[in-house]
Order: structure tokens, then sequence, then C-alpha cells
């Protein structure tokens, strides 16, 4: 009976965090990033890091409530609402105004860049001049079981891998204290709580990179054939996230309250 209860508490969790990966505020936010992306894998990663950067603020702030008994008052519960509204802003006017693609510009290196790698094969390390023309790449790319993770990093920068993973902890924020709610009236067991927690995320996490791959299609087709469609695409999911963005912000701060002196939050 108990091995039942826990698989359904895992069934339970993973098809949830699915569930919850598609969520408006999640789509918009990852469509915005992906807009501006020209590789299908490289989108893909950003929902893969979309996602990791959701479960660990959940399951930080989910044990911490499951294991120590923490209340969310309705004013920090509804600033970390707004937060997400406030990310949906910022990320649409990068997208508006031209400015992803300079800082994308600036802190990625230029793809014919070549520089002295040290990488490992198992036990041995070694260094030699790495390149990202073809011709020019020290070893086959999948000569190591990362080598396409080190590769697609590489490509994307710093800042196209810490956009995507900051916006998920900024968006588990909000949905952290839903989530522990309908843990606590279903299961009551502190240790398959914090297991539900780490389960619901890794759904989130395969949820993520499936919409992201999805959503990926149309972008890299039409960058590949039409600039001017991939332009117009990139630039909807940008007003669409700021139109999006100030309307949570609206009915956090003013409708529920935030900014008035009785503020009501229901966790979603």
């Amino acid at each position: 009976m108990m091995q039942i209860t826990l698989v359904s508490i895992i069934a339970l969790g993973f098809f949830l965090g699915m569930r919850h990966a598609t969520d408006p505020d999640h789509v918009i936010a990852v469509t915005t990033i992906v807009s501006r992306q020209r590789s299908f894998r490289q989108a893909v990663f950003i929902g893969l890091l979309w996602g990791l950067g959701h479960t660990i603020t959940i399951f930080v702030v989910g044990s911490a409530i499951i294991l120590f008994g923490l209340v969310i008052p309705p004013r920090i519960g509804l600033s970390m609402e707004l937060s997400v509204g406030l990310m949906l802003i910022l990320l649409g006017i990068l997208n508006l105004s031209g400015l992803t693609r300079w800082v994308t510009k600036t802190f990625k290196s230029s793809p014919r860049e070549q520089h002295t790698h040290s990488h490992g094969h198992g036990d041995y390390i070694h260094s030699h001049p790495h390149g990202h023309t073809p011709g020019k790449k020290g070893h086959f790319e999948d000569a190591t079981p990362v080598s396409w993770v080190d590769h697609t990093l590489d490509k994307m920068g710093f800042y196209q891998v810490i956009r995507p993973l900051a916006v998920g902890i900024v968006h588990g924020l909000a949905g952290s204290a839903a989530v522990v709610l309908l843990v606590l009236t279903t299961i009551r067991v502190p240790i398959w709580e914090v297991l539900y927690l780490l389960v619901f995320g890794i759904g989130t996490v395969a949820g993520m990179m499936l919409i992201t791959a999805a959503i990926a299609v149309p972008f890299t087709f039409s960058e590949n054939r039409f600039a001017r469609l991939h332009r117009g695409l990139g630039l909807a999911s940008g007003l669409v996230s700021l139109v999006f963005g100030l309307f949570i912000v609206y009915q956090m701060g003013f409708v529920n309250g935030l900014f008035a002196h009785s503020p009501k939050w229901v966790p979603r």
C-alpha cells in the first residue's frame, strides 16, 4: 500500500509539473527569450535552464515551508507574484528595444574566435587550440558525453545562459506557495512532500523543454527563410510579454490590494 501511494505521488508530481510549465506567464516568458534564438538546440537548452531555475526555487522555498511550518503573508505572496509581472515587462522591453541583441553580442564570444581550450577525457586532462569554425576543433564534438553541453554553452554566451535561469528562479518564487498548499492537503508526510516537490520540478523541466522545442520551430524556420517574419514574431512576443506583465502588475498591485492597506492573496 505504501509503495502504491508513493508511486502515485511521484506520478502526480511529474504530470502536474508538466502542466504547470504550460501556465500562460511561463509560456510568454520563454517565448520572449526563445524568439531571439537561431538554434533549435539552444532553444531547448533555454527550456532546461528555465526549468532548473524554477525547480531550485520551488524546492528550497517549498522544503522550508514544509519542514519549518513557514507561512507566507499575503503582502509577501503578492510581491512574489508582482515580481513575475515586472520580469515579463523587462523581457518585453528588451525584445522591443533591441537591447537583447546588443547584450547578447557583448557577452558572447565570436564564433570564429580561436583559443586554448582545456578539458578532460576521463582522468586525462589536456589543452589544445580550440576554435568554432570547421576544421579548427581539437577533436570531434561528440568525443565526450557532455560535449554538446559545452558546445551549446559556448555558442550561447554568459548572458543567454543566465537570463532563462534567473527568469525561472523568479517564476518559482511566485508558484512555490501554491505547490506547497497542494502538497500539504494531499500527502501529510514530510519526506514524501519534499520528494513531491523534487518530482514536480523534474516534470516542470521536462514540460518546459517540450514547450521551448515547439516554440522554437516557427522561429528557427522563419529565421532561415523569412527574415521579416522572424523579426515580426520577435516583436509580437515582446509586445505580448509587456502587455501581460502590465496586466499582472495591475492585478497584484491594485485589484488584489498589494498597494493598499488590506491585501488579499489566494495562491494560484
